[in-house]
């Protein structure tokens, strides 16, 4: 049975939160990742629109230090007040 967007958005979204200030994840590995995790029930497509899903709704953030990593957005020390 394929996989809904939502679903996948929700399992990259928590590999992103596990992984998050312990290694930076690129949108291959967490294409990759729901490859493998899923297979033969999700195609590249599928997890880009989930992708695209987590960006825009503000989950994550795309961030750039020599390439374009997904992150949880990060909360700058004036905004914990």
């Amino acid at each position: 049975m394929a996989k809904t967007v939502d679903e996948i958005a929700d399992a990259m979204y928590a590999m992103v939160k596990e992984a998050f200030g312990v290694k930076k994840l690129k949108p291959m590995d967490l294409t990759k990742a729901m490859l493998q995790m899923y297979e033969g029930e999700v195609d590249k497509k599928t997890c880009k629109t989930a992708i695209k899903q987590l960006i825009e709704s503000g989950r994550c953030v795309y961030t750039y230090f020599g390439g374009s990593y997904i992150e949880i957005p990060h909360r700058e020390g004036a905004a914990n007040d």
